[in-house]
């Protein structure tokens, strides 16, 4: 196995699209899990938009990732509330709901949370 690894999320081994056609995920597996990109466009909720794919009552993914850009609220199962935006680095437990705000896309590169995120 070689020491060095590259991959590119420009080419991803799979794009995942949200429903309502509010953005994607597109991925790369390497050794360990997926680490993807996402692209949640304005208006995007989790509750509307990937529930629906992932059939729980709340995002139950757990979050290690990086804010490139726009922004996003999320808010725990119990209430805790935080918003990130460009630059900002993010652990999130599972049991929140996200959406994004304002009228740019959220871009966030995750190396956690992805491997089974909006998979139908």
């Amino acid at each position: 196995m070689s020491k060095l690894v590259r991959r590119s999320l420009n080419t991803p081994d799979e794009t995942r699209p949200f429903d309502g056609g509010t953005g994607h995920l597109e991925v790369v597996n390497v050794d360990g899990g997926a680490v993807g990109r996402a692209t949640f466009l304005p208006g995007w909720k989790w509750s509307e938009h990937v529930k629906p794919i992932a059939k729980t009552e709340s995002c139950q993914a757990a979050h290690t990732g990086y804010f490139v850009s726009g922004r996003m609220k999320v808010v725990t199962d119990d209430g805790e509330e935080m918003e990130y935006g460009p630059g900002d680095f993010a652990v999130m437990a599972p049991g929140h709901d996200a959406w994004t705000i304002g009228d740019e896309p959220c871009v966030v590169i995750d190396w956690q949370g992805y491997t089974d995120y909006a998979k139908r």
